[in-house]
């Protein structure tokens, strides 16, 4: 039996096929690292410009240690899911607070203060960006210039984790299951064929990063670092060299046109290797959970057993790999789908009962989602607390605290009533206790003074209205709108999808293998145990997406959003897949519905929630928005 059989883990099949994506992506990394290790050459020999075994190998190794630094970043924090934390704000804050942040900050200065060594290295000696400069005889000086093409990398550094966490480079976007024939389509290169062609995008996003580093680069070094870098180089350098023993920086600035176009192409060709290497990962990472045309699990002892391990993983990337994984099988695989149809003697139940539960508990957990968004969490329990006698405690006193003076109209004593006024009533002001012939005489020298005009544009109403006004033109710029926008598309899906990470392709993924199985049971199931279960798939579905379309009607639109469009490309996504599947169950089973006990009342619902299911082509669009 199968349960006899050693069940190995679903990670013990995932894991050398991300070692074998993680060989791709190193290997794409160390060819860009060659590419600009020759680029950096003099081209003093044509020979040893371009040979590997030599300074061109040397370089290219160092280069190479650059990128793979942020690959080991990555695969420390990878993760799956669209970010649904809130505005830009929010999540800056509470990157700031932890540990992991620090941790991109200094393996992308590692990075960066690597590449400037050997960047320093390479370049000719005509640049003048050597460290010690020999002004008059012998007498070494300090170079000022090697810093500041220090700062601008590290700053580079800076900027670049900013962009990490602001495109949330860390994201790793899964697929969706295929059929057989779009699998054949498809060939084992076509991922790198994909980041080969990315490159003309990726080098002008290397630009543009460099281009924009260089005023924070001017900013940091005049503000803050000039006198802290020269100091401390000057200890460095004094241990090697004979250095004046004064500290003052010299009287000129380090900027010429000359150290500004050295300082562009350091940072371009860091930017590259940074850009470069996080693209190649996130396009190789998520490449299909097959090998060599099957799925992932074909060579386990207990196919079965291995990827329901996955589905049961308490880690969102592992059970995501192993519903994809799954949903190929139940689309594309006859002889896996059989399997899962005669395993009937497990321990927990047989294999369709279990994939049914995790399947079925991942698209119910949307409607719990939708129901109780907008209540107030349960209150946990409270222990129960022996009763304590009440103090009733007097009125409060009118007279003032303080009592020393005799004369009430002090100006202590108008304050202490004051005070005293506002503690009991907070709601009011004191010039709503002002009488009447006090606010005739504030009306009448308004008038003298301000013109209506003038009172209109001072008025509370003009002022909000132009607070509001000043408000969305701000929202409108997108640097501002993505540190404080509350958009639509994140908020709707947090409330759809749950937080602090969304992950549709996992639900879609889910609803593939309920249909497909369902599907292709009426002519492969022999014992007939899917069948019992497919009334409470084509209710569930209907109840869902019935919800969903309600929900999404009704979701309000926060007022920073100033777009106001009702766009969630994720959740539609999700939507078309429960539309399509729904209507595929039901064309199938609708002739045997008085045998599953399916009323016309509930084949009629199912109809009128799965009309008008996009085509693929639309699908295809849409997962393109979700990338």
């Amino acid at each position: 039996m199968a349960a006899a059989v050693r069940k190995a883990p679903y990670k013990d099949f995932l894991q050398p096929a991300l070692h074998r994506r993680f060989t791709s992506t190193a290997t794409v990394l160390l060819a860009v690292s060659y590419a600009e290790a020759v680029l950096l050459d003099n081209w003093s020999s044509f020979i040893w410009a371009w040979f590997p075994i030599g300074p061109v190998g040397v370089r290219t190794a160092f280069i190479f240690t650059c990128g793979l630094a942020i690959l080991v970043l990555r695969i420390a924090s990878y993760h799956v899911g669209l970010r649904t934390t809130g505005p830009g704000i929010q999540t800056l804050n509470s990157s700031l607070t932890k540990f992991q942040t620090y941790e991109t900050v200094f393996w992308y200065g590692f990075s960066s203060l690597l590449f400037c060594h050997v960047f320093l290295w390479s370049i000719p000696d005509h640049t003048n960006l050597s460290w010690i400069t020999y002004f008059m005889g012998d007498r070494p000086r300090l170079n000022e210039r090697p810093l500041f093409l220090m700062t601008y990398l590290g700053s580079c550094a800076i900027l670049q984790t900013f962009q990490h966490y602001r495109r949330d480079e860390d994201r790793l976007v899964l697929g969706l299951s295929k059929g057989k024939d779009e699998m054949n389509a498809t060939s084992s290169g076509d991922s790198l064929k994909v980041v080969l062609k990315a490159f003309p995008s990726v080098a002008y996003r290397s630009a543009t990063g460099a281009l924009v580093t260089l005023p924070l680069a001017f900013l940091l070094y005049v503000t803050f670092l000039r006198s802290f870098a020269w100091s401390w180089a000057l200890m460095f350098f004094r241990t090697f060299y004979n250095l004046p023993k004064s500290n003052m920086p010299p009287p000129h600035w380090p900027f010429d046109i000359y150290v500004m176009y050295r300082c562009l192409q350091a940072g371009l060709f860091i930017h590259f290797v940074w850009n470069a290497g996080n693209f190649a990962f996130s396009t190789f990472m998520v490449k299909e959970p097959l090998k060599n045309g099957n799925p992932l699990t074909s060579e386990s002892k207990d196919a079965n057993g291995s990827i329901l391990n996955g589905l049961k993983s308490k880690k969102l990337s592992i059970k995501s790999f192993a519903m994809w994984e799954l949903a190929y099988i139940a689309q594309g695989f006859e002889t896996r789908r059989k399997a899962i149809y005669e395993d009937i003697d497990r321990k927990d139940g047989p294999m369709w009962s279990q994939v049914y539960g995790v399947c079925m508990e991942i698209v119910k957990a949307v409607e719990t989602r939708i129901d109780n968004y907008g209540k107030p969490p349960a209150a946990p329990p409270v222990a129960p607390t022996a009763e304590t006698k009440r103090r009733v405690a007097t009125a409060l006193r009118e007279e003032p605290v303080f009592t020393s003076q005799s004369s009430s109209k002090t100006v202590r004593g108008e304050v202490e009533k004051r005070l005293g006024q506002v503690a009991r009533s907070p709601g009011s002001t004191p010039a709503s206790k002002l009488s009447p012939l006090a606010k005739k005489t504030f009306k009448e020298a308004k008038d003298r003074v301000l013109t209506k005009e003038q009172q209109e544009m001072v008025s509370p109403e003009h002022l909000k209205g132009q607070f509001e006004q000043w408000t969305m033109k701000l929202m409108k710029i997108d640097s501002v709108a993505s540190l404080f926008q509350h958009d639509f598309r994140t908020q709707f899906t947090a409330a759809v999808l749950g937080t602090p990470y969304a992950e549709p392709t996992l639900l879609i993924n889910a609803i593939h293998v309920l249909c497909q199985l369902s599907v292709h049971s009426l002519a492969e199931d022999q014992f007939g145990n899917v069948h019992r279960d497919v009334p409470s798939i084509i209710r569930t579905l209907t109840t869902v997406i019935k919800k969903l379309d309600a929900f999404k009607q009704s979701f309000p639109i926060h007022w920073t959003d100033v777009n106001s469009k009702r766009d969630s490309p994720e959740v539609d996504e999700v939507l078309r897949a429960l539309k399509t599947g729904l209507d595929q169950v039901v064309t199938k089973f609708e002739p045997y519905s008085s045998d599953l006990r399916l009323t016309l009342g509930d084949i009629r619902q199912a109809k009128e929630a799965a009309t008008s299911p996009e085509s693929k082509s639309s699908d295809d669009v849409e997962m393109k928005q979700v990338r």
